[in-house]
């Protein structure tokens, strides 16, 4: 996984609160294998009607947003099933960073573990940055993850995000290579406990 840093990008505003992860994939898409990517299925219900049709109008896929890599939204987003197909989803469409006042637990976990940002502002700020994106579509955003900012223009808007997910995505570390910080102390305590404990170890013979 590659670190994330810092990026500066087009943002996309989805103005939607409580888009769940059966939104964002489809069930009925989910049997692709991974390989296969699984961006062209991003929002499908939303983005297209039943005929398969595109939807006219619908943010995404507006000539003005092509090749954003930050999505903005409401409340709740990424509730619902624990599908990690969601977040497939956003990062094979190109979605770098999502922001938005909350997440859904699991999402926000399954988005760390694929290089995805998931930006916590509050609902005051999530509104401002909306707005300002929609005002000027063309003007990149600025998310800092060092610094944990967000600057649109002359807006400059703080972001929250968990710890370690935040250590995590900064150094690209899946959930090894968190474990493996403590590789040291992990085998002093085996070297220890060997030691004191030697009949716990298989094929000891005690």
């Amino acid at each position: 996984m590659q670190p994330f840093t810092r990026l500066e990008a087009r943002a996309c505003p989805l103005g939607l609160a409580n888009v769940d992860t059966d939104q964002l994939i489809p069930a009925r898409f989910m049997s692709r294998p991974r390989t296969a990517g699984y961006g062209t299925f991003l929002l499908h219900d939303l983005r297209f009607g039943p005929d398969g049709a595109p939807v006219p109008g619908f943010v995404l896929d507006d000539p003005r947003r092509a090749g954003a890599r930050i999505l903005v939204a409401r409340r709740n987003f990424g509730t619902g099933s624990s599908r990690e197909a969601a977040v497939y989803a956003l990062v094979d469409y190109g979605i770098a960073c999502v922001i938005a006042p909350s997440f859904g637990d699991i999402f926000a976990s399954n988005a760390v573990k694929n290089g995805l940002l998931p930006a916590t502002v509050t609902e005051d700020d999530a509104e401002s940055l909306l707005a300002a994106i929609e005002a000027e579509p063309e003007t990149p955003v600025c998310v800092d993850l060092t610094a944990q900012t967000i600057a649109a223009g002359d807006r400059a808007i703080a972001f929250a995000i968990d710890p370690v997910r935040r250590l995590q995505l900064l150094n690209g570390w899946d959930d090894i290579d968190l474990t493996l910080r403590h590789a040291a102390e992990i085998a002093a305590f085996a070297r220890t406990r060997r030691t004191e404990a030697p009949w716990i170890v298989p094929g000891h013979g005690g």
